[in-house]
């Protein structure tokens, strides 16, 4: 097995991303593994401008630590009424006050806009950087709307206020309302990883 480190200490991720890249990590035989296996890690200062940069840094800092192929994501929520904010600054919203005041806060600004104004996309950049300096980016948008209010008790973040386009009228549900599985299949983390299999076959194949 070859192992890849994914720019994370969030379980969650690590595990989400495994179910993700499933065959592909079966084909090639790659064991993915979040930075907790590495010890004491330093952060990245995040300071890019957007999604790709942020992935990157990441990706890079977990190569140059572990030495191992080393995967990193950025990914937010992008509103249109809102110029595309909150963006790259979607998980600090709120000012660092967590996703329940992030939500909060969204919600209402956009407290006054008509259905038809509430579209948005979660957007998310995968990034793959090799010990050796090579590197791929691949980006992933996921089309919906905002909801007027949170529900389901799944996912994080945004998921609870994020209505994905293409359900039938009535029966519409927030991305916290899917199975893990359905979120997995769909995606804006799952379209970037998987425009990011041809880049971790050519780098990565035995």
């Amino acid at each position: 097995m070859t192992r890849v480190v994914l720019a994370t200490r969030n379980p969650h991720k690590v595990e989400e991303l495994r179910e993700i890249l499933a065959d592909v990590c079966s084909e090639l035989g790659l064991e993915i593994v979040g930075l907790d296996a590495f010890g004491d890690v330093p952060d990245v200062v995040e300071d890019g401008v957007t999604f790709e940069q942020n992935a990157m840094l990441k990706a890079s800092a977990a190569a140059q630590t572990t030495g191992l192929p080393a995967l990193a994501d950025d990914s937010g929520l992008a509103v249109d009424v809102l110029g595309g904010t909150p963006g790259i600054f979607s998980a600090r919203w709120s000012g660092g006050k967590g996703d329940r005041a992030n939500l909060e806060l969204l919600l209402a600004q956009l407290g006054d806009v008509r259905d038809e104004h509430r579209s948005a996309a979660f957007v998310c950049a995968a990034a793959l950087v090799m010990p050796d300096g090579r590197s791929a980016a691949e980006l992933g948008h996921f089309q919906g709307s905002v909801a007027r209010e949170a529900r389901g008790g799944g996912g994080f973040g945004y998921d609870p206020v994020f209505v994905p386009s293409g359900q039938a009228a009535g029966t519409e549900r927030t991305l916290a309302e899917y199975a893990a599985e359905e979120k997995n299949a769909v995606s804006h983390r799952a379209l970037a990883f998987r425009a990011l299999v041809p880049h971790l076959k050519e780098h990565l194949r035995p």
